[in-house]
């Protein structure tokens, strides 16, 4: 097994401290960051999003999974830096106005990394306004809002009216998610995207980001 396939394995089992190791010794012995990235952490998390959209591992293994990736990750920062690589594409993701729920987004927010995606996290409870103004500043392709009740739903209208307003509409694909949620809602209000599981979500975001 090469040291690659070493590093998904363990990704896949959640061995964070071995994942962390054998980053260090892949960089070490000359294989280039972003081939580190791209042939040993993300299929690893892809693998764990698919098992994950088929039921065949739960939330606890895609957060230790996660949790793993990000160690991996972490180690290889400097380095991506160094050499210039970009990520894939760059989302903003919260749970909307009035609603605290956050197990989904940060699922999704999870995926989504592992696709090679940079995520700025505006938590919970997160005003339209905001999440317009942070894809504007942070340059942003798409803005991601979860919902978990369907009394805060309807803050997902008023997001893409915002980005209307602000003339960005064209720019930022919207997408949406969350129990209550549904795609003739995201038809209703004019969003982009509706998927129904955090594996989908980062399919489609790195679908809209390299179709860019």
């Amino acid at each position: 097994m090469s040291i690659l396939e070493e590093i998904s394995d363990n990704l896949q089992h959640g061995k964070a401290k071995i994942v962390k190791e054998l980053v260090q010794q892949a960089v070490d012995s000359g294989i280039g960051p972003e081939t580190v990235l791209r042939e040993g952490l993300l299929p690893g998390m892809n693998v764990i999003g698919e098992k994950f959209k088929n039921n065949e591992v739960y939330v606890p293994e895609v957060l230790v999974a996660a949790r793993a990736m990000n160690m991996g990750a972490q180690v290889l920062k400097p380095y991506l830096e160094k050499a210039g690589v970009k990520a894939a594409g760059r989302v903003c993701i919260g749970t909307v106005q009035g609603d605290l729920h956050d197990i989904g987004k940060n699922l999704v927010k999870m995926m989504m990394e592992g696709k090679g995606l940079e995520v700025v996290d505006l938590g919970t409870d997160v005003a339209p306004e905001t999440f317009i103004q942070t894809a504007i500043e942070q340059n942003c392709q798409i803005i991601c809002c979860s919902a978990l009740l369907t009394t805060t739903m309807g803050v997902m209208g008023e997001v893409v009216k915002k980005a209307e307003e602000a003339g960005i509409r064209d720019k930022v694909k919207i997408m949406i998610g969350g129990a209550p949620v549904s795609q003739e809602f995201c038809d209703r209000i004019g969003a982009d995207c509706y998927t129904s599981d955090a594996a989908s979500a980062a399919d489609a975001a790195a679908a809209f980001c390299t179709a860019q």
